[in-house]
């Protein structure tokens, strides 16, 4: 484009950092991209700043749209790799807290690892970006703001291991996209700057996730979900994903964290609700040993409610606002917010971009609402969370809410509205409209009550 001009900085090269580059690279005649982690090598590998790796996350629809249209091919691209695409509930086994989905569709999720993901949109953002540059196995360590300005002007940075050794890199727009361990916070008191309100409830959920070689069974199903309720608050998932693999993940919460010792990992695994996943992996064959994850509190560090934000500045996808991974809704959430950036700088120029971005933050940080109102909602629900306690209107809508999951099990029009604002297709108001209501309020509060945990 003619009209580019500026340079541009974004921490951090996950799923959020190579999507947002891409999108700014529409407007800024340069993109570096500045990531901690070894990247450039071989492809398909762990990293570190992507600790959720390895345990059970999905894509849904929502974010699937937004990721297609920014890099058009790229889901058709990750399902002739191995990925697998699952119609949620009507292709899985799912047992809800009150009851099996049974004769329902709702809506399609993607299955793949992040390994492949993130492979596959660095190969496709960077071949196809040339003004973007990576530079990995770096890291930032603060911003640099220019005297008696309100704005941030570049950042300081340091190959990763090197102490004392930084360098400054000067650009009109510094984005952090750098999930969950990154310190935008910390690096905005650097500058004398307040920090930004944070909102955190935990509700105490712990993962053990291990990789299964996926036999060829004909089961008819792709996918399986067992949930837990306020008697057994332990619930296991099993997704396909490329390689021939199934990724399982067992969560519990509280005092049922799930092992990561081999026999108490398979002992857990049989002590759920059903049987049918231990049953499923009875003959399969492991490929790991298992992994521990406890991070999963949901945390927003509202930066959109600045005073004065500085300008050239903004933080988008888990460094913005992360929620409990077993909603799913991270990377969908990061793609959204990538395509509100791509909307706010179709009439953008990139100076003009930089000077408004404390309006676009509110803008980016909006995209966040609904899932944020998902995880939370539920998480309030367990006993022991971590947060606010919950007020009678909250405590009215869980009621609600867990009767429309039980309503759903079996009722094609209930289940369609829920599974909508699940991939966040639809705002979680719209399960308010008078047709839902009045489907739903019919059942009495038992297996469908807010006493229904949702793992």
């Amino acid at each position: 484009m003619a009209d580019r001009t500026g340079h541009a900085v974004v921490v951090g090269a996950g799923l959020s950092g190579l999507l947002t580059a891409q999108v700014l690279a529409r407007r800024f005649a340069r993109v570096t991209v500045i990531e901690r982690d070894t990247v450039t090598g071989e492809a398909g590998a762990f990293r570190a700043g992507v600790p959720q790796a390895r345990h059970v996350h999905i894509f849904w629809s929502r974010g699937l749209a937004a990721m297609d249209a920014l890099l058009p091919g790229t889901v058709a691209e990750l399902e002739a790799a191995g990925a697998s695409l699952v119609g949620a509930p009507e292709e899985m086994r799912w047992l809800s807290p009150a009851e099996w989905f049974t004769g329902v569709t709702g809506a399609s999720y993607l299955s793949v690892s992040r390994e492949l993901l993130e492979a596959t949109l660095r190969h496709r953002v960077l071949d196809g970006s040339p003004s973007i540059t990576l530079l990995d196995r770096h890291e930032v360590t603060g911003l640099v703001a220019a005297d008696g300005t309100e704005a941030v002007t570049g950042v300081r940075f340091r190959e990763r291991g090197e102490v004392g050794q930084e360098a400054t890199l000067d650009a009109e727009l510094v984005v952090v996209a750098a999930g969950r361990s990154s310190r935008p916070a910390q690096w905005l008191t650097q500058l004398g700057r307040p920090a930004p309100a944070v909102e955190r409830i935990d509700a105490h959920l712990g993962y053990s996730s291990r990789y299964f070689r996926r036999p060829d069974t004909g089961t008819g199903w792709k996918a399986m979900y067992l949930q837990g309720n306020a008697e057994l608050p332990r619930g296991g998932v099993m997704n396909p994903i490329d390689g021939g693999r199934w990724l399982v993940t067992l969560i519990g919460q509280g005092a049922h964290q799930p092992p990561v010792e081999e026999k108490a990992w398979w002992a857990y695994a049989a002590s759920l609700r059903s049987d049918e996943l231990a049953r499923a992996l009875a003959d399969a064959e492991p490929l790991s040993d298992p992994v521990a994850f406890r991070a999963t509190a949901n945390e927003w560090t509202h930066f959109e409610r600045a005073d004065r934000p500085p300008r050239g500045f903004l933080v988008v996808g888990d460094a913005l606002c992360r929620f409990n991974p077993v909603y799913g809704h991270g990377m969908s959430v990061a793609a959204t917010q990538a395509q509100e950036i791509a909307r706010q700088l179709s009439t953008l120029g990139a100076a003009q971009f930089a000077a408004r971005s404390g309006e676009i933050q509110r803008a980016v940080a909006q995209r966040a609402r609904g899932a944020w109102a998902i995880a939370t909602g539920e998480d309030r629900c367990y006993p022991d969370v971590e947060g606010p306690t919950p007020g009678l209107l909250t405590r009215l809508q869980q009621g609600y809410m867990g009767r429309v999951l039980a309503t759903s099990n079996t009722d094609p029009l209930v289940a369609e509205a829920l599974f909508a604002v699940l991939s966040l297709n639809r705002r979680p108001e719209s399960l308010l409209s008078p047709r839902i209501m009045s489907r739903t309020t019919r059942r009495r509060n038992g297996s469908g009550s807010s006493n229904s945990k949702r793992l």
